[in-house]
């Protein structure tokens, strides 16, 4: 959690840990199969920002864990109206790596792992 806690909500001044967007009991850590598994709860059902929250903990697991980690990153189940559609593009490696290539995308992205600034 301490690699994810302070990832900046795309709409809101804060951080996630902050709007409860991720929380511990929501991280899965396993060493022994190098596996990370996270849910995220977005602050409201129809939350158009989900896809790019999940995206920006998977960039910020992928940029800090060592390359044998598995991150499986997904929305809580129940939480989100398009949760099936948003869970599908996040597990999928094509469409991830597609977004990281649009620039407009990995700077909203990297804004939002970027440390607050004073």
């Amino acid at each position: 959690l301490h690699l994810i806690r302070s990832i900046n909500d795309p709409e809101h001044p804060l951080s996630l840990e902050e709007l409860n967007v991720v929380e511990q009991v929501r991280v899965q850590v396993n060493d022994e199969d190098s596996t990370v598994g996270i849910e995220f709860t977005p602050t409201i059902p129809h939350c158009s920002m989900a896809t790019l929250i999940g995206l920006s903990i998977k960039v910020k697991l992928l940029r800090s864990l060592p390359e044998r980690f598995k991150i499986d990153v997904h929305i809580t189940p129940g939480t989100h109206a398009s949760e099936d559609a948003v869970n599908k593009q996040l597990a999928d490696k094509e469409r991830v790596a597609a977004a990281l290539e649009n620039s407009q995308l990995l700077e909203v992205v990297n804004q939002c792992l970027s440390t607050k600034s004073p």
